[in-house]
């Protein structure tokens, strides 16, 4: 019986496949990469916003932070799946190679921007002060969130992954996510 030596070193160590080292440094690097996001996004839009803790904010607008914290969460599992399965970064110099069908994508195209919109209007609510030229500022962000992904995001994934991002386009919605996988 022939012994398999694919998984051991030549001292007959175990080690961690090829194929599983770099799933984890696609993954660390995709982290590494939506943490510098969050990070400056926390740091600068709150600044620009306006947004500031007051001592007498209503107690219900605390609640907020339930989808707040959900919605951030959706939006770094969606970082981890860019890594982890993708092999590759939510930076377009650094993009996925490969299709990202798994985890929140199963249920809606762009989980990470909805995610991050969970996030920002929890954190609104709690922090924000219903300014309409902020309320203006927002939608108008929003529409060019909108406009990037129809006219540079999907263009691009379906040059890059072919029929594959077409049978996703037809099985999976834009921005309302389905109920069922």
């Amino acid at each position: 019986m022939s012994r398999d030596t694919t998984h051991l070193d030549p001292g007959n160590t175990p080690f961690v496949p090829q194929r599983a080292r770099g799933n984890w440094l696609t993954a660390l690097a995709s982290l590494m990469v939506g943490a510098a996001f969050l990070g400056l996004w926390f740091w600068l839009l709150p600044i620009w916003l306006g947004f500031r803790v007051e001592a007498h904010t209503a107690p219900w607008r605390w609640l907020a932070l339930i989808p707040s914290v959900a919605g951030f969460a959706v939006a770094l599992r969606c970082v981890w799946d860019f890594g982890w399965t993708g092999h590759g970064t939510p930076a377009p110099i650094a993009p996925p190679q490969r299709l990202v069908v798994v985890g929140f994508y199963r249920y809606v195209r762009n989980p990470m921007y909805v995610g991050f919109a969970f996030g920002w209007i929890g954190l609104w609510i709690v922090f924000g002060p219903a300014n309409p030229w902020l309320i203006a500022a927002v939608t108008a962000v929003a529409l060019g969130v909108h406009l990037f992904v129809i006219f540079y995001e999907e263009p691009t994934l379906r040059g890059k992954f072919d029929g594959d991002y077409e049978e996703y386009c037809r099985n999976v919605r834009r921005w309302r996510p389905r109920l069922r996988a």
